[in-house]
């Protein structure tokens, strides 16, 4: 019965391997299905071999992909200073490297290549 104690008392260890356990067994199973393939067919494998590696550069280059079509509406909080008087609002885009902040953008009318910026915490930071 002691040994039971101790046994649910010690921390969780196999979290942190539980990532590089999985990778192991996943390339130890594929190894096996690709073997397989090229003892049963040179081609076979060959084409597995490809069909494999472009659905992995298809689910890589997917899955980093940020959807930004659809950036935050500005709300009326939206950072202004003695210069933004007037501005035409361009776009508010969330930093890719600073974490709930956004990109304000705006342009005044009296010069058109021109872009004025501010860079402030979303309205979920401020509070």
């Amino acid at each position: 019965m002691g040994r039971r104690k101790e046994a649910a008392e010690e921390p969780p260890e196999s979290e942190e391997r539980s990532a590089l356990a999985g990778a192991v067994v996943v390339v130890l199973l594929l190894a096996v299905v690709f073997g397989a393939l090229f003892a049963v067919s040179d081609a076979a494998g060959i084409l597995a071999t490809v069909a494999a590696c472009t659905v992995a550069v298809w689910w890589s280059v997917t899955r980093r992909v940020s959807d930004s079509s659809a950036p935050p509406p500005p709300g009326e909080d939206r950072p202004s200073c003695r210069e933004c008087a007037g501005h035409t609002f361009v776009s508010a885009t969330p930093s890719q490297t600073q974490k709930g902040m956004l990109i304000y953008t705006s342009a005044p009318p009296d010069r058109p290549n021109h872009t004025h910026v501010h860079i402030a915490p979303t309205a979920d930071q401020d509070a």
